[in-house]
C-alpha cells in the first residue's frame, strides 16, 4: 500500500467499506449520502427475523470499529467526513423492529440525520472524548438509539 497521505477510499477493501461503498466520497454532505446508501442494504436486512437482524447490527458495529479506525489511521485524519460506515450502522439501529413501510424508512432517515447532525448530549460529548474506531462509531450508534426510541414511542402511542 502507499503512504497514508496518498491512500484513498477506493484503493483498499477496508476503505471502500468504511466509505460506504463510495457513498462517503460525495463532495457535500457525505453523512447524508452515506445514510441514503444504507437504505438499500436495510431493505435487504429488513427481511430477516429480529434476532438475525440484531446479530447483523452487532457484527456490523464490531466490523465498523475496525474499518473506521483503520481507515482513519491510514488516511491520517481522525473521523474523516467520508467515513460513513458508522451512518450505515446507526441507520440500521434506528430501524430495528419498525414496520416495513416507506413512511417509517423516511422518518428513520430524518430522525437519525437530525440526531447525528445536532449531537445532543451524550452524543457530542462522546464524539469529542472517545477516539479511534470506537469513537467514530459510538456517536452514530447513540444517534440511532435516540431515533429508534422516538420512532418506537410514536409507533406505540400513535399507530
Amino acid at each position: 500500500m502507499s503512504e497514508p497521505s496518498q491512500r484513498r477510499w477506493n484503493n483498499h477493501w477496508v476503505h471502500f467499506l468504511a466509505f460506504g461503498f463510495g457513498s462517503g466520497a460525495a463532495p457535500k454532505a457525505p453523512g447524508t449520502f452515506g445514510t441514503l446508501a444504507a437504505i438499500p442494504v436495510y431493505l435487504l436486512l429488513a427481511q430477516l427475523p429480529l434476532w438475525p437482524y440484531l446479530a447483523v447490527i452487532v457484527l456490523s458495529f464490531l466490523l465498523g470499529v475496525y474499518l473506521c479506525g483503520q481507515t482513519s489511521k491510514d488516511m491520517g485524519v481522525h473521523d474523516h467526513g467520508g467515513i460513513v460506515w458508522d451512518e450505515f450502522v446507526g441507520y440500521w439501529i434506528t430501524m430495528i423492529a419498525l414496520p416495513f413501510h416507506w413512511a417509517w424508512i423516511v422518518a428513520g432517515f430524518v430522525l437519525f440525520r437530525l440526531f447525528d447532525i445536532l449531537k445532543p448530549f451524550p452524543i457530542g460529548w462522546l464524539d469529542k472524548r472517545v477516539h479511534g474506531g470506537l469513537g467514530i462509531m459510538i456517536d452514530d450508534v447513540i444517534a440511532g438509539i435516540f431515533a429508534l426510541i422516538i420512532l418506537q414511542l410514536a409507533r406505540y402511542f400513535f399507530f
